[in-house]
């Protein structure tokens, strides 16, 4: 996927425009919030469950090397073979190769952000391979033509109208009504599964790959993860070096708080452990099994200060509870990740001056930080990113001016207060009879959108010192 995060502030600006995408995007943002909420009250251990993963995150993150060491000694032993790839091209070579190995013609492929994060798809069809999106929403938006939305719900941005003409367009099945969200689902499942049966080759993304017995586990709702593993002859599993765990109850932990988080299920339909290859005896399963492991500058945010990042499960969280991608949509962003976790990913993974506009997509309201199962301080990490611009001075030299000018204020607070106050006051007289602004020096950044309210008295500071006095 080509890298379009420096063109946010545009494509912000032309989501906004779409008044019917913004209402669509708004009930959404209403609702996800409320069915991950009600999961967590339920579930009762949140915070002690949260924190828990941290420390396993954490211990594994700084003892990778141990554990990456251990999971590929027992997956080796259960038959697989592991695969290292340090960049994205590295690792599209390496399953175009064992792909070509077999004479594939066709891929069936589960939903996987890390090949999304290397364009594989496109690499494989470049390859000569025709290559199938299983997942419901990645299938959508593959027919589409278009990107993910949302890690998680690749089509969100979707309405089931859009859905429905999308598939009177791309499937030949004659006349069909395809009226209820059930006709679209049938549909899709019924013209995926010739790609569940004849495919070559499954490729399929891990959760979190457990050092004790080198397994990988995946969650999924849809059960398309299982036939990609099982049914094709040969299965490669695409993923990182961070997904890994020492346990398997590391893995199921994680796993409570990944289905809450994401959809407010107590678990997902499907919960699967691939160890490896068919065994002697054994009637079902692949004949060889692949695990690709993408590094991609990961190692390299390990040893920076921005190494909580790594900590994330791709959960989702802090996309649904953000103001800025409920208002602007996940296509804005320009890239793989979206919301805040992409906001401080995407500068990460690729470079802060080719993604500068995204730290600061941010009202500094700390939501991500409060909801997120990982317990990453978000919030923190953007506004580190935002003070490296700074420092490099990749911002506009007025906007340093700004913050220059603010902090020198902010340490003098009755200087603050009187400036503030005597600004106030002149607002307050200008503006009373409309009650609004809409122009406004140094503020077209407001005004071009909305009016800029009148301040209705004094200060906040003025207000509470005479309600003080008048309480004495």
């Amino acid at each position: 996927m080509e890298l379009q995060s420096q063109h946010f502030r545009e494509k912000a600006a032309d989501a906004l425009a779409d008044s019917a995408a913004v209402a669509q995007r708004d009930k959404i943002a209403q609702f996800t919030p409320i069915i991950r909420d009600a999961a967590m009250q339920e579930f009762g251990s949140f915070e002690a469950l949260r924190k828990h993963i941290k420390r396993i995150r954490q211990h594994s993150l700084d003892n990778l090397d141990y554990y990456l060491a251990r999971f590929e000694l027992e997956a080796t032993n259960n038959g697989n073979q592991v695969h290292y790839a340090d960049t994205p091209d590295e690792m599209n070579s390496i399953v175009l190769d064992i792909c070509q190995q077999h004479g594939a013609h066709r891929v069936a492929k589960g939903k996987s952000m890390v090949t999304e994060e290397t364009a594989l798809n496109d690499y494989l069809q470049r390859g000569g391979l025709e290559v199938v999106e299983t997942d419901l929403g990645e299938y959508i938006i593959q027919q589409a033509g278009e990107t993910p939305s949302h890690i998680v719900a690749p089509a969100l941005h979707k309405s089931k109208q859009e859905i429905r003409e999308l598939f009177l367009e791309k499937h030949a099945l004659g006349e069909r009504a395809l009226e209820t969200t059930e006709d679209l689902v049938d549909e899709a499942r019924s013209v995926l599964r010739e790609t569940f049966l004849t495919a070559d080759v499954g490729i399929i993304g891990s959760n979190a790959l457990i050092a004790e017995n080198g397994y990988s586990m995946l969650v999924t709702n849809e059960g398309n993860g299982d036939l990609c593993a099982n049914l094709p002859n040969v299965l490669i599993i695409c993923t990182t070096l961070d997904r890994i765990l020492p346990r398997g109850e590391d893995a199921t932990a994680l796993q409570r708080l990944l289905a809450r988080s994401t959809t407010g299920q107590a678990q997902t339909s499907y919960t699967s452990f691939y160890s490896g290859p068919r065994r002697e005896g054994e009637l079902d399963g692949p004949l060889e099994t692949h695990i690709v492991l993408l590094d991609n500058q990961r190692t390299d945010i390990l040893a920076s200060d921005y190494k909580e990042m790594l900590q994330c499960i791709r959960c989702g969280t802090c996309l649904n509870h953000c103001p800025v991608f409920a208002a602007t949509g996940g296509h804005s962003y320009g890239w793989v990740y979206s919301g805040p976790m992409g906001s401080i990913l995407t500068p990460l993974l690729t470079s802060l001056e080719t993604s500068e506009a995204l730290p600061n997509a941010c009202t500094s309201c700390g939501r991500c930080g409060e909801v997120c199962p990982a317990d990453i301080p978000l919030p923190d990490l953007l506004r580190d990113l935002r003070h490296e611009q700074y420092q490099q001075k990749m911002t506009a030299p007025r906007w340093r001016v700004g913050l220059k000018l603010h902090a020198w204020l902010a340490v003098r607070p009755s200087l603050y207060q009187f400036l503030t106050a005597m600004l106030t006051t002149v607002l307050h007289r200008l503006g009373r009879k409309k009650g609004s602004f809409s122009q406004l020096p140094f503020a077209a950044g407001w005004t071009s959108v909305r009016d800029f309210p009148a301040p209705q008295s004094g200060t906040f500071m003025q207000q509470y010192k005479a309600r003080t006095k008048a309480d004495e």
